[in-house]
């Protein structure tokens, strides 16, 4: 007797009794290839695979909410103006949308990704580091090649060549970049130096990151000796869509090297960072009637930034990050959105996700089901 009480008691612990979920979860069900390929199907089931293929079907969601608010999805307030209660002009407020990366993933294919969404007017404000600007440039004068994570260090050295992960970026691109950027730095000298003498057609230069780089994607512009074709350029895409482009971080990177080496050649040369911490806050704080959207690629500073400008406004409505980092060292990079959420740097109602994933796989597949779609929905009707 005692031992069969021991046996349901065994039993009554290993067959415990289940909370019912029908309902209340999504059953976990995978993609069926033997219904046939159909991409938009096979993205959908992403939501009920598991893991983090349902944290990406869970990020497109999000990001395509981001791009379908209107004002107009809002009740009117009862103090606002004549303005904001036009139909027309309710439909015509959309989100605002950051989008920060990584320089890796610029000298990575993603490049080409993000000069698509820059010339599609999908993104309002971008922020980088600096190998994020320097990389797209450099690219426009010679390319970055694949390689292998294994190549041994000391090898490439020799050889003058320059490991990214799996990618070879060959140090003669750098003296390319040398010989391009150095004459646009005197020229920027000579108009702030100019413009502290009073001539007329230099006054308010004062340069700041955002404006070096605007100056630089309109050098690229007017640059017509460029080995490779411009047009897959995201800074020129930002110069000619008019936007705003920010990277506090401009001298960590070959664009410092670049300054360094200028501050001995022709001395003076300034760049104010502290008019683009007022503009970058600004970006967010000036939104307005707007909600505002982050979509954050990799960690560190672009991250923060990002994060941190929108604390000024009470946090973000919506969030994606996509990265590898994890929380446990305490570092930003990791931290998922809900410590964000604890700083006011984003809304405790916001919809967020974080996608413990490569960026360079994850990206691809969301702008797909995202702002590709909303580009071919738009060329068809």
């Amino acid at each position: 007797m005692e031992e069969d009480g021991k046996i349901a008691s065994v039993h009554s612990t290993v067959f415990k009794e289940s909370q019912n979920l029908q309902g209340k979860c999504s059953e976990i069900n995978g993609y069926d290839f033997n219904q046939g390929l159909d991409y938009s199907r096979l993205f959908t089931s992403m939501l009920t695979t598991g893991f983090q293929a349902t944290n990406l079907g869970e990020a497109i969601q999000v990001v395509n909410q981001m791009l379908d608010w209107r004002l107009a999805d809002e009740d009117v307030v009862d103090d606002c103006g004549e303005e904001e209660r036009d139909v027309k002009f309710r439909e015509s407020v959309k989100c605002k949308v950051f989008l920060g990366f990584t320089s890796n993933l610029v000298s990575s294919g993603l490049r080409d990704v993000f000069r698509y969404l820059v010339e599609h007017h999908f993104v309002d404000v971008v922020v980088t580091t600096a190998g994020g600007i320097e990389e797209d440039l450099i690219k426009c004068l010679a390319p970055t090649y694949k390689g292998d994570f294994a190549l041994a260090g000391a090898d490439l050295r020799s050889k003058g060549l320059n490991r990214i992960g799996n990618l070879l970026v060959p140090n003669g691109n750098y003296c390319k970049f040398e010989d391009w950027i150095i004459p646009i730095f005197d020229q920027m000298l000579k108009e702030q130096v100019e413009q502290a003498c009073g001539v007329a057609i230099f006054r308010n230069v004062l340069w700041t990151p955002s404006k070096l780089i605007a100056r630089l994607g309109k050098e690229i512009n007017d640059e017509r000796s460029c080995g490779l074709c411009i047009l897959t350029m995201f800074l020129l895409a930002m110069f000619q869509n008019n936007v705003s482009v920010y990277c506090p971080s401009i001298t960590d990177g070959s664009l410092g090297d670049m300054l360094y080496f200028h501050s001995f050649r022709s001395p003076g040369l300034v760049v104010d960072l502290v008019q683009d911490i007022r503009a970058m806050n600004g970006e967010a704080v000036h939104a307005d009637l707007r909600k505002t959207g982050m979509i954050i690629l990799g960690g560190g500073l672009p991250k923060h930034h990002i994060c941190n400008a929108n604390m000024m406004r009470n946090g973000a409505d919506y969030a994606v990050f996509i990265n590898t980092a994890q929380e446990y060292d305490g570092s930003d990079s990791g931290a998922r959105p809900d410590e964000a959420v604890s700083w006011g740097k984003i809304r405790g109602s916001a919809k967020t996700v974080k996608v413990h994933c490569d960026a360079t796989i994850a990206f691809p597949l969301l702008v797909a089901e995202t702002f590709a779609k909303k580009v071919i929905k738009t060329t068809t009707s």
